[in-house]
């Protein structure tokens, strides 16, 4: 999927700078594609310097909150749940575990860091399944759950918007909050209707309604802000959230007699594992994002969907945030790039440029999720997985829409 994907944009650039120099009589496109290589090349290298930073600081915290017990208190408090929705895994599984820390990892938005805890859970899953080519019930709501990704603490997209001189970075703390819960709470319930699972029971109901009773109180209180005080709101929200959690972590620690500074340090250097893994992937993307703006193959795609949208009466403005939109579904490190360059071109705080990282947070990558965690175990059926995580990712992106033109339009 990702051959054709980075070959696709490199052809499709070909064939647009092609027509501009025949039919237009515009030579220089080709300069300005060889000259977006290298504008590209520097891009990526000011990116992964922060990155390097950025995950090593988080998957620091995540050791200190495991040593200390804090995921597996988190764990025995979703039991109950997992119980009703997972009935094939028995109560203390290691896979209960795992899960839970990946879903942790998600939702501080360390995807990177998420994805090898993940693929240890799927195949403590599979150890479970009776049929191993047929994913099982348990391993799809974990799958789609997973690539619906709540994302509570987007520190990764912070981290971007820090690089491209964002004032404020975590000015989209809300609106991803927002946006992710509800592509949450739509694959959870595609999934609930295909395997007819039991989410009237007393317990699933009691986090139903508890989530959505504080959900919908959130959204009366923000509603009656207007949008210098939501995003003002987000700000403060997103940077206290983001230093109580890590004192939180420094603090169980130090009452569970955890030596924090070598649990960090042990954390970090898987941190930075990590990071060195993903630089090939984001320079690869990011070559051909660059490549594919400056032939104007991606201008002539947005002018179309612009004209589309104006033709129907309706406000344009989020059309340009789209490609991250588009390529999310199929990779993280192409949506990561269209991101970066859309804040690139439009500005970091452009609407563009807010509503692109919003999208970025609501979701995961379906289709690299579904190859590397199905794949990772041998499964070849997939049932109803696909389709409850494509609508999972249909309504984060119409969520992120709605919420950012209700926070900064």
């Amino acid at each position: 999927m990702l051959n054709f994907l980075w070959l696709g944009f490199f052809l499709l650039a070909a064939a647009s700078a092609l027509w501009r120099w025949l039919a237009a009589g515009d030579p220089a496109v080709f300069a300005a594609m060889v000259e977006s290589l290298f504008a590209m090349a520097r891009l990526s290298v000011d990116v992964m310097m922060l990155l390097f930073g950025t995950l090593t600081l988080w998957l620091g915290f995540l050791q200190i909150a495991e040593k200390a017990g804090l995921v597996e208190r988190l764990a025995r408090l979703l039991s109950p749940l997992f119980a009703r929705l997972m009935p094939e895994v028995p109560a203390g599984h290691p896979a209960l575990g795992l899960i839970t820390m990946n879903f942790t990892a998600n939702a501080l938005g360390l995807d990177n860091a998420a994805t090898p805890i993940g693929l240890k859970a799927m195949r403590e899953l599979q150890s479970l399944n009776p049929a191993p080519e047929r994913a099982s019930n348990a391993q799809i709501l974990f799958l789609v759950l997973n690539a619906s990704s709540l994302t509570l603490l987007p520190v990764s997209i912070f981290m971007y918007r820090a690089q491209q001189g964002a004032p404020d970075p975590t000015l989209v703390f809300l609106p991803i909050l927002l946006a992710t819960v509800a592509s949450t709470l739509a694959g959870f319930f595609a999934v609930v209707f295909m395997q007819r699972l039991r989410w009237r029971d007393p317990v699933v109901l009691s986090w139903l309604l508890g989530t959505a009773l504080l959900l919908g109180g959130f959204i009366a209180l923000l509603s009656t802000l207007s949008s210098v005080a939501l995003a003002s709101l987000s700000s403060a929200l997103g940077n206290a959230i983001l230093f109580g959690l890590i004192l939180v972590f420094l603090l169980t620690g130090v009452l569970r007699k955890v030596a924090v500074y070598e649990v960090f340090i042990e954390g970090a250097r898987e941190g930075f594992a990590v990071a060195k893994n993903l630089l090939p992937y984001l320079v690869a993307m990011l070559y051909a994002v660059g490549v594919l703006r400056a032939s104007g193959a991606l201008d002539i795609m947005l002018a179309l969907i612009r004209d589309a949208v104006l033709w129907a009466g309706w406000d344009a403005r989020f059309v340009d945030a789209l490609p991250t939109a588009l390529v999310k579904p199929f990779s993280g490190s192409a949506a990561r790039a269209m991101l970066i360059d859309t804040m690139h071109t439009h500005g970091v705080d452009s609407f563009p440029a807010l509503l692109a990282a919003t999208m970025q947070g609501s979701t995961e990558t379906t289709f690299y999720v579904l190859a590397a965690y199905f794949g990772s175990v041998g499964i070849q059926r997939v049932r109803h997985a696909v389709g409850c995580a494509l609508l999972a990712d249909l309504a984060g992106v119409l969520a992120s829409i709605a919420v950012c033109y209700w926070f900064f339009g």
